[in-house]
């Protein structure tokens, strides 16, 4: 318990619980401290070879052929834990059965079960949600499974088959029923896919009870999806992960940044004014409090974490055998307090949009939406100079060859140490000070004890996903999405 206050008052992680301290229990924390400072000043200091490699460890990269993906160039994606294991997860693939590109992060909460499972599963149901309906049913009639519309481009684990069975099952279920229903706007789809797989999850714990089903809906995850298709852009967020579109005024090449998702948190006054419409009065200051769900969650919208859905006679039967009467939060008068429905933002791209940044709350602690777009097109436009040098068609002269290759020259200078733009991304949210970036401040942060770590800094997940702003501008011009 001692621990989970001091993550909440060092860092304010939101997703954990809040207790108050008597007298006694705050000379701990001060002794808690104090031991941990002193450690600190003895940390071993990293060679940047040694930074480097625990930086790039997770870094991915995938780059699509125009007929693979027209209007995706390719994605960069990396992730550095704070958490043993690590909370967060991250999915991308592309569609079997037509030309679109798909991909989340997840934050998860109370453990990784929640975040690990929800990655691997939910962007199948949207994928399944999404496809044209004839197309579904044919492969329905194929005796079709969760991995028949996805091919996953970085997916290295797979589940047991205890519990792959079961969710086999689960999806068979979903789509038979869907594809009986006429097929909504992609809005309205990609909503039910994370309603249905939630429900999914909650109905497998109770059905079939034990400890891997039951850490998963007792554990939580937030959750943000990006599908591109043509010049559609659809984005779905539950939770407090973050999107960001890039775009460059092409005649300034000024970098813009445009939020595409709205935390769902105490900071959006809209969504507290949602829950507290939902219960009596009566809950008003117990609902929310301490700027948390029932004084214990910080998102207000979540994947899992059925100890906020279930009503209290399922909790009773279910949970509190398992979990003890302290599962059950306080003034948990009239459930469900939480949902895993997603707000969906639709943008019709442009050839200005260049790239979209996805990453959980760990790299905004940090970062503001307009400092990583402006990271991100520097980035870009340093990785340009590094290309072989193409010299322009017809006529040209020798000052014009020479002036390309001053500028190449001088390009050099700002040469990125990362080629990967997620890489590039999280070592300058650890290191980054007034003067550059500064190789002491990020071996401090890489050589926290694992045991301390977590107050300083969140999980961190970014996925980089780049435009093809040839092939947006030629789709807009024959009216094409």
């Amino acid at each position: 318990m001692l621990t989970i206050l001091l993550r909440h008052t060092v860092v304010n992680v939101r997703h954990r619980s809040t207790i108050s301290l008597n007298y006694g229990q705050s000379i701990l924390v001060r002794k808690f401290l104090c031991t941990s400072v002193q450690r600190q000043a003895h940390l071993p200091q990293l060679s940047p070879y040694d930074v480097n490699l625990i930086l790039r460890e997770n870094e991915f990269m995938y780059t699509f052929t125009e007929e693979q993906n027209c209007s995706v160039h390719g994605y960069e994606s990396n992730q550095l834990s704070s958490n043993r294991p690590c909370e967060d997860t991250r999915t991308e693939a592309s569609f079997i059965h037509k030309n679109a590109f798909i991909c989340g992060i997840f934050d998860g909460h109370g453990g990784p079960a929640c975040s690990q499972v929800v990655s691997k599963r939910l962007l199948r149901y949207i994928a399944a949600s999404v496809i044209d309906r004839k197309i579904l049913k044919e492969q329905i009639k194929q005796k079709c499974n969760s991995q028949s519309f996805l091919k996953c481009h970085n997916d290295k684990v797979d589940f047991v088959k205890e519990i792959k069975d079961l969710y086999e099952e689960s999806f068979s279920k979903f789509v038979r029923k869907i594809s009986s229903q006429s097929q909504n706007e992609r809005s309205k789809e990609i909503q039910n896919a994370f309603l249905s797989l939630d429900k999914d999850l909650s109905e497998e714990a109770l059905r079939h009870t034990n400890i891997r089903t039951m850490s998963v809906a007792m554990s939580g995850a937030v959750a943000c999806v990006a599908h591109v298709e043509g010049i559609d852009l659809h984005v779905a967020n539950t939770g407090d992960c973050t999107a960001v579109l890039g775009t460059q005024n092409t005649e300034t090449g000024q970098w813009l940044s445009k939020k595409l998702t709205v935390e769902h948190n105490t900071d959006n006054h809209r969504e507290v004014k949602r829950i507290l419409s939902e219960h009596p009065k009566e809950e008003r200051d117990t609902a929310i409090r301490n700027d948390r769900l029932l004084g214990q969650l910080a998102p207000l919208r979540a994947l899992g974490d059925f100890r906020y859905k279930w009503s209290s006679t399922t909790m009773e039967k279910y949970v509190v055998p398992v979990y003890g009467e302290a599962s059950i939060p306080q003034h948990y008068f009239t459930p469900p307090y939480l949902t895993a429905e997603p707000e969906v933002e639709h943008h019709t791209l442009t050839p200005n949009d260049k790239f979209l940044v996805i990453a959980s709350d760990g790299l905004w602690d940090f970062l503001t939406p307009s400092q990583v777009v402006g990271l991100v097109g520097e980035h870009l436009s340093s990785k340009r100079i590094l290309e072989p040098v193409k010299i322009p068609s017809g006529d040209v002269s020798l000052q014009s060859i020479a002036d390309l290759l001053a500028q190449r020259k001088a390009g050099l200078t700002t040469k990125p140490l990362d080629q990967n733009s997620a890489t590039h991304l999280i070592r300058y949210a650890l290191g980054s000070t007034d003067y550059g970036i500064e190789h002491s401040k990020i071996s401090y942060y890489l050589s926290l004890p694992q045991d301390v770590v977590r107050l300083y800094r969140d999980d961190i997940t970014i996925t980089v996903i780049y435009f093809n702003s040839d092939c947006i501008s030629s789709l807009k011009d024959t009216g094409t999405s």
